[in-house]
């Protein structure tokens, strides 16, 4: 067994990136070259994800292997995303993926009215790289006018105070449920007068990645992790509120990696996870989506590919931006963090931060795959691509 200490210095240095990405987690040491620890890897219990029955909404869903790619370069004008165009990607995305020539069929491939539907955003880099408002809003559009409800609709995330700080609140979003696993009260206290973190009200303590790694925390860093010791629990939010999942991250880079529709659902969904990040960084990104909460429940990846960064994630920094000017729109979410892989890293060589890909930083993916999460290997994935002019 191994323990994982943070101090106050270290988390809220690193917190604005939205992980704690230490030795083990794949990073860029310097161009061309990459650092991922080997070291023998601590006991988890994925096993027990497989007790679980499949049903037929489990991963990889409607189209394994399949992922839809629409681009658009007059999609952002002076330096603004349309929410117009955003629509239209959106829309084309949809068709091309399902067959369908009409949207409202499109979507109710995946969702039906009366179903409780989440959208897992990803706001932990700021306002200047979060999922933006023009898809969030052109995915709940396209949701209405599908027959789902605006009260049946949650955006979420795991802290909920970032989801304000981002402009997700429910008066920027009427009639829609804002959530967060670990959260503030209007004075920016984390405990309630009881002296209980309101964190883990939110937890489901049934559901459980267990790792043979320890987690400490003081007492500045524990409200952003809820938990310590060697239990992740799943937030209630995927156990209890929801019935589908549609999983919208942002297109960026996690070193030599990709931090996309895997590590938005993963890290997004369990607690203490700063401990997984030295030594289990990519089984965590597999192991957790493999737990019935988001097996089961994640119907659609669709990722905000507009704006992105290819150096200097998962957090912001600004000289690393750039517009991919892409929608990715897939069931299979291993499919699609490929495609989102293979973006990132072209980019990176383009830009001469690494001379090739190494497989090495993708190997989450085919630990994807082993467990039945969706294709990992490129040869079997179908692209369908369409630029837009």
């Amino acid at each position: 067994m191994s323990k994982f200490t943070v101090s106050r210095r270290k988390f809220f240095k690193v917190l604005g990136t939205g992980s704690l990405v230490v030795a083990g987690a794949p990073v860029a040491a310097s161009p061309g070259k990459m650092i991922i620890q080997q070291q023998e890897k601590p006991d988890t219990n994925i096993a027990d994800a497989a007790k679980v029955p499949r049903n037929k909404n489990s991963l990889p869903g409607k189209y394994p292997g399949r992922v839809s790619r629409v681009n658009h370069p007059g999609a952002i004008v002076d330096n603004k995303i349309l929410e117009d165009q955003s629509y239209l990607m959106i829309e084309r995305a949809m068709l091309d993926l399902t067959g369908e020539k009409n949207l409202k069929k499109a979507w109710r491939q995946f969702v039906s009215p009366g179903e409780r539907i989440g959208l897992k955003v990803n706001p932990v880099a700021g306002k200047t790289l979060t999922t933006s408002h023009a898809v969030t809003r052109s995915i709940i559009k396209q949701l209405e006018e599908s027959g789902i409800k605006r009260d049946n609709i949650i955006i979420w995330d795991r802290r909920l105070m970032q989801l304000h700080e981002t402009g997700y609140t429910e008066e920027n979003y009427p009639g829609i449920r804002i959530m967060g696993t670990e959260q503030q009260d209007e004075e920016g206290l984390f405990y309630d007068s009881d002296g209980k973190l309101f964190g883990e009200k939110m937890i489901d303590k049934d559901w459980y990645y267990w790792a043979d790694v320890e987690g400490e925390y003081d007492e500045y860093t524990i409200p952003y992790m809820v938990n310590g010791g060697k239990y992740s629990y799943f937030t209630r939010i995927v156990t209890k509120e929801l019935d589908k999942i549609i999983n919208v991250p942002i297109l960026k880079n996690a070193g030599a990696t990709v931090t996309n529709a895997m590590k938005n659902l993963a890290y997004g969904s369990v607690t203490n996870t700063g401990r997984l990040h030295a030594q289990l960084w990519g089984e965590t990104c597999a192991h957790v989506c493999a737990f019935a909460p988001l097996r089961d429940k994640v119907v659609l990846n669709i990722v905000d590919g507009l704006k992105g960064c290819f150096n200097g994630g998962p957090g912001a920094n600004p000289q690393f931006f750039c517009n991919y000017n892409t929608i990715l729109a897939g069931s299979d979410p291993v499919a699609v963090d490929r495609i989102a892989h293979e973006i990132v890293v072209a980019k990176r060589i383009q830009e001469g931060i690494q001379k090739e890909d190494n497989p090495r930083a993708s190997a989450f993916l085919d630990i994807a795959e082993s467990l039945e999460l969706g294709v990992s290997r490129r040869e079997m994935i179908e692209v369908k691509e369409v630029n837009i002019s």
